[in-house]
């Protein structure tokens, strides 16, 4: 699902930068200390094209195909990313 992505949190919950969930070869940015990120991997069967449903926060397939999101909050840090969400 090209169009969802994962994003930096910082003063508001959605912030720069964008995080892909798809190689984009020519992006040269970097991941710099004290950076905070949402990366929100997507995974669907079908077309992989999403649209929002009628209550205007649900994401759903627009062929109805099943999918999937999860979602892991990491600080960058100068020896190892540090991970603030809980694994499951």
């Amino acid at each position: 699902m090209r169009e969802l992505a994962g994003h930096g949190i910082g003063r508001t919950i959605h912030e720069e930068p964008t995080v892909l969930n798809f190689e984009k070869p020519l992006d040269r940015r970097r991941l710099v200390e004290g950076m905070v990120l949402a990366v929100e991997p997507i995974i669907a069967m079908g077309s992989g094209r999403s649209r929002t449903a009628a209550d205007g926060w649900t994401i759903v397939t627009v062929d109805g195909a099943l999918a999937a999101h999860y979602e892991q909050t990491i600080i960058v840090t100068a020896d190892a990313p540090l991970l603030v969400t809980e694994a499951a």
